[in-house]
């Protein structure tokens, strides 16, 4: 295998796995806390469940851009395109780079989302501005996934 389409189906995976990672420790400390605070009182399962996932979208982010990478190699068909060892690296730099933006965003939106959930356990009727916060974070996950869409499109194979 080419040097270059190795550092690049490596950059894949790793944005792929990172961002999942990060996805999973953030719902899972929303999930903690949720609960937590159903064990008190079910009835407010449907006000946890937005909270409870949104942590969860960096992972769908960092597969999307591995997928967009396997999509630029055209590894999903027959004819793959075989980048040089500095694109390669390129790739692999901008996965790298961007997986760490979107699991850091998502283990540091599970923590809001953990505030968020008991803000509803006290107050049940300001599920609308607890979910607002945790919204604040998501703006960072998506302008990694932009600026991972736009770096990938000017890496020309």
């Amino acid at each position: 295998m080419d040097a270059g389409l190795a550092f690049a189906i490596a950059g894949t995976a790793i944005v792929m796995a990172i961002s999942g990672v990060g996805s999973a420790i953030g719902v899972a400390f929303a999930g903690q806390a949720a609960g937590g605070v159903m064990t008190e009182d079910p009835e407010k399962f449907g006000r946890m469940i937005p909270l409870i996932g949104m942590p969860g979208t960096q992972g769908f982010y960092g597969f999307l851009i591995g997928f967009l990478v396997l999509n630029k190699l055209n590894l999903l068909a027959a004819d793959v395109k075989i980048p040089t060892l500095v694109q390669g690296i390129e790739i692999f730099a901008i996965c790298a780079v961007v997986s760490l933006v979107e699991s850091i965003s998502a283990v540091w939106q599970g923590k809001v989302a953990v505030a968020s959930i008991y803000m509803v356990a006290k107050k049940p009727e300001e599920a609308g501005k607890a979910l607002v916060l945790p919204i604040f974070v998501e703006i960072y996950a998506i302008l990694g996934l932009a600026a991972a869409f736009l770096l990938l499109l000017a890496v020309k194979i």
